[in-house]
């Protein structure tokens, strides 16, 4: 017992140099205060037409390296770090002639990573914007993104 009041007493010293009170009062338990959360970093690169998938849980990383394709000249996608705003597993466009979009994860308005049946089109500007991948993988980073959550997902979009 004097083991756990030992653990208690660092879990709250600790506590008070962040500027907690005590770790309940912070919201969570002596132990999930030093839990790292899943996260899923998508980084898509305009210049090379690819996107890198750093996966990280339990302190490991796997990544993935897939052909994208973005928008077209005049369809720019756009740049910048976004959080996942929703997702739709079999979403249809209403802007672009009812065209499917297959396990879609929007990050910004109507802006979305999603499947293609476009395969040969892969590594080359060809979307209204959105950024496109093959089916395999879109469905791979679909469930990443819903089985790790939103809000534990970066998607940067870079030249």
């Amino acid at each position: 017992m004097k083991t756990f009041a030992k653990i208690i007493a660092a879990a709250a010293f600790a506590a008070a140099l962040i500027g907690l009170s005590t770790p309940s009062q912070a919201g969570f338990s002596i132990f999930s205060a030093f839990h790292v959360q899943p996260k899923v970093n998508a980084t898509v690169s305009i210049s090379q037409q690819k996107m890198y998938v750093d996966v990280t849980k339990n302190g490991l990383t796997q990544t993935y390296v897939w052909n994208v394709s973005t928008g077209k000249s005049g369809f720019e996608t756009p740049t910048g770090a976004y959080k996942p705003t929703w997702l739709s597993k079999n979403h249809i466009s209403k802007t672009y002639d009812n065209a499917p979009m297959p396990f879609a994860v929007f990050f910004s308005g109507g802006y979305a990573i999603h499947a293609t049946d476009a395969v040969s089109r892969l590594g080359n500007p060809a979307s209204h914007g959105c950024v496109r991948l093959a089916p395999k993988n879109a469905a791979a980073f679909f469930q990443l993104v819903a089985a790790y959550g939103k809000g534990n997902t970066e998607i940067v979009i870079t030249y």
